[in-house]
């Protein structure tokens, strides 16, 4: 059904820069028509005439859809989505590039370096592993849908957060700490009688 769509078409797959470098081109993916693409063309990596009926564009170059791969990997671009990079006369998927070229950022809750390719979490400004993304009071996982509370640059439960208000207030209002003073002085005179 796949191959379907694509028959007598030129898909542009996908054509977004998410790097916003010189690095990345786009993947187009189309079928070979006699008339509208000029005639057979030549695989830019194995220099074969491509006569199978689905060629690649990419690099202002075509290519055999299983010639076109990544330089570490090996996996197929034309697979992988449509965006491809070229660094130091390699070319990579996403991922790779990524894992060498791309910048790393550290986690706000370990302070480990968190690689370019791996999900995270945010908060503002701050950028935390997955398994990092927890209250840094209780420890306690965060679900979806959960709240959460940033509070020093420190991710809090809504219990913890709600507790730190509590113990704010009570700390800056001198009249709720004379308070609090009396009702433990009664409470430990009434222990003692």
């Amino acid at each position: 059904m796949k191959l379907l769509s694509k028959i007598g078409t030129v898909v542009k797959m996908l054509n977004t820069n998410e790097t916003n470098n010189n690095d990345a081109s786009s993947v187009t993916q189309g079928a070979l028509a006699g008339g509208a693409s000029g005639g057979l063309k030549e695989c830019a990596s194995c220099g074969k005439r491509i006569t199978e009926r689905f060629l690649l564009k990419a690099l202002d170059l075509f290519w055999h859809e299983d010639c076109l791969k990544c330089g570490c990997c090996d996996c197929r671009l034309g697979e992988v989505g449509s965006t491809l990079y070229q660094k130091a006369n390699l070319i990579l998927c996403k991922r790779d590039y990524l894992r060498l070229f791309g910048t790393t950022g550290y986690c706000a809750a370990c302070t480990k370096v968190i690689p370019a390719f791996e999900m995270v979490m945010r908060a503002k400004n701050n950028v935390y592993h997955l398994e990092c993304f927890a209250c840094q009071q209780c420890n306690h996982r965060f679900c979806v849908g959960d709240r959460f509370y940033l509070c020093d640059n420190k991710i809090l439960c809504e219990y913890d957060y709600e507790e730190r208000q509590v113990f704010a207030n009570i700390a800056y209002n001198p009249s709720s700490l004379a308070h609090l003073r009396r009702q433990v002085t009664l409470q430990v005179l009434w222990i003692r009688e």
